[in-house]
């Protein structure tokens, strides 16, 4: 009966892995249909991001006053609030920031999926976890080689064909653990 109830869930999370995989895919390619707006858009969430955390340890700060680290608290979280309203006042400004931010990343991201994709080898779609890694390390190399002149569209185009990628890749791999649980 536990093989039957584990086979379930295992079954209902593919399912749900593969709607995400779908789901990836459309944002991917609504990202690339309009770059300067997606990249304007992530400046814009990444600003409302780092306002919520400078409030949060402006909030930290009050209930930790009396420990000796008020002082450090406020000057973090000015510096959120700081960073945020520059972003929000300036996004162009802040485009060519993130899209900086995002080489990194996707240089990051890209060296731990060709490691994982290397060291699972043999493993059902793991070779589809390695293609994605090598797309995200190309995809960093030409951030490197674009700034500044192309940052302000850049971002959107980039990271609408990672989350593309990410959704294909994902689906294959879903589509390949979906055979391997319907064949036990």
């Amino acid at each position: 009966m536990n093989t039957i109830t584990i086979r379930g869930i295992a079954r209902e999370s593919i399912n749900w892995s593969i709607g995400l995989s779908v789901l990836m895919i459309v944002l991917g390619l609504l990202a690339l249909a309009g770059p300067l707006a997606t990249g304007i858009a992530v400046t814009a969430i990444v600003a409302w991001g780092l306002l919520l955390l400078g409030f949060l340890h402006f909030c930290f700060a009050w209930h930790t006053r009396g420990a000796g680290s008020l002082l450090w608290e406020v000057l973090i979280g000015a510096l959120y609030c700081f960073v945020s309203i520059f972003l929000l006042t300036h996004p162009l400004a802040g485009l060519v920031t993130l899209t900086l931010l995002l080489g990194t990343y996707l240089l990051i991201k890209g060296i731990v999926e060709v490691i994982g994709g290397l060291s699972g080898r043999g493993v059902p779609g793991s070779g589809w976890l390695l293609f994605d890694g090598a797309i995200s390390f190309v995809l960093a190399l030409m951030i490197w080689f674009h700034l500044p002149s192309s940052a302000v569209w850049i971002i959107g185009t980039l990271i609408g064909f990672s989350i593309l990628f990410s959704g294909l890749s994902r689906l294959f791999l879903s589509l390949a653990a979906r055979r391997v649980v319907s064949s036990t």
